[in-house]
């Protein structure tokens, strides 16, 4: 009977934080994303069936996302167990999984930079690579940047819209930068097609590869 009371006082005692439920979301995560990169490392090594194992396992990091996700949403809008303290920890924990992704694409850039600002003697000392043709930076890589750079204007005007409380507009926006992704996806897939070169192709094929997939692949989980 102590037991109980004081695991009951404990329980109801008043502070700004939020004692999370248990979950099986983030395990089950855990383990999504170690399948997900064996099954990416299968399908970069031609292993059998690597590409639909690559598919069925980034499929399966997205439902636990999503349950997890919403169980989150569940607690902070239906509960209110989202206290100003609690905000201002997720927003800490927005700010620096942001720096962090600034940190993460600095570094890729850097290489960039200095691969092709000084270009050593094992890739001839050019930029791109002897026997690497780039692709034109003014044709496909244009209109893909135009389209992002779209889809960042309207999910701005959508975050303005929830602001002011215009359903209506929130909506537009956000179906609007959904079709933007959509498109840039498949033209960001069609390139990798034509692209002359792979990923296995030296620092010029690793770094494209990396940048462009990582980005898009950032982009849609957050």
């Amino acid at each position: 009977m102590l037991f109980l009371k004081n695991y009951n006082s404990i329980k109801n005692e008043q502070h700004p934080f939020h004692m999370v439920d248990p979950s099986p979301w983030p395990l089950m995560t855990s383990f999504s994303l170690l399948g997900l990169v064996f099954s990416f490392l299968s399908y970069f090594h031609f292993f059998k069936n690597g590409n639909y194992h690559f598919i069925c396992s980034l499929f399966v990091v997205c439902f636990y996302l999503f349950r997890w996700f919403s169980d989150v949403v569940v607690e902070s809008t239906f509960e209110g167990n989202h206290t100003f303290k609690v905000q201002e920890g997720v927003k800490l924990g927005m700010m620096l999984f942001i720096a962090s992704e600034i940190m993460f694409f600095f570094s890729f850039f850097w290489a960039f930079f200095h691969c092709s600002l000084s270009p050593s003697i094992g890739i001839g000392c050019v930029w791109p690579p002897e026997g690497i043709l780039a692709l034109d930076p003014w044709g496909l890589p244009l209109w893909n940047t135009i389209i992002l750079l779209s889809s960042g204007v309207t999910i701005t005007c959508a975050h303005r819209a929830i602001l002011t409380g215009e359903r209506n507009a929130t909506t537009n926006g956000l179906v609007a930068t959904i079709l933007y992704g959509v498109i840039f996806t498949f033209i960001q897939g069609y390139e990798y097609n034509i692209a002359p070169f792979s990923i296995n192709d030296g620092v010029f094929g690793s770094l494209f590869f990396m940048l462009t997939g990582f980005h898009g692949f950032h982009g849609y989980i957050k």
